[in-house]
């Protein structure tokens, strides 16, 4: 994160509940990035201190320290020219800018290659869990189906069945006539 002097001015830290003042954490957190930012532009203002000593030194100019890969040299200019000199500044500004801008370029493929990866490595699990639940549903279906069939055989058994007894009950009720049988009377009850 390059942070500049109005991220500083601007900062607002979140209030602690049940005390006064701000997360201690929060602060201190805040605070290591003010150190690390600035110890990066210290360390780059020095580099770039050396490089202009060596340039207008008529030196080729020291290899950057944290620089990913190191500017070229620019053409030595005749001391005491104050045009070859500013040419030779801005020609060494431009390698740097130049030199920015390609490792933004290439740190901006890089991220979007991972992202196309993290995609497609969602994207491919995604696809192996619907296949799974898929398959799950499927056998739960299948076993659902199995056991609806097996009820509507048993319903249909059961059905015969009772069915078969409630006529077999009807028949011997049929057997039997009432002259068979001798009349109760119920005057003797």
């Amino acid at each position: 994160m390059a942070l500049t002097p109005d991220d500083v001015v601007h900062k607002e830290f979140q209030h602690v509940r049940f005390k006064d003042g701000f997360d201690p954490e929060e602060v201190d957190d805040y605070l290591d990035e003010i150190v690390v930012e600035w110890r990066k532009t210290i360390e780059e203002n020095n580099e770039l201190k050396a490089k202009l000593a060596a340039f207008e030194s008529g030196e080729n100019a020291p290899a950057p320290v944290a620089a990913a890969a190191p500017a070229p040299a620019p053409a030595p200019v005749a001391e005491g020219s104050s045009t070859g000199t500013s040419a030779g500044i801005i020609e060494l500004a431009q390698r740097l800018h130049d030199e920015h801008v390609a490792e933004g370029e290439a740190k901006r493929k890089q991220l979007i290659e991972d992202a196309e990866a993290e995609v497609a490595r969602i994207r491919t699990e995604a696809e192996a869990k619907q296949r799974e639940e898929s398959a799950r549903l499927e056998r739960e279906r299948n076993t659902l189906e199995g056991r609806i069939t097996e009820l509507r055989e048993f319903e249909r058994d059961y059905r015969g069945k009772l069915r078969a007894m409630i006529e077999g009950q009807l028949r011997d009720l049929d057997q039997k006539s009432p002259t068979d049988s001798t009349p109760v009377s119920a005057i003797g009850l």
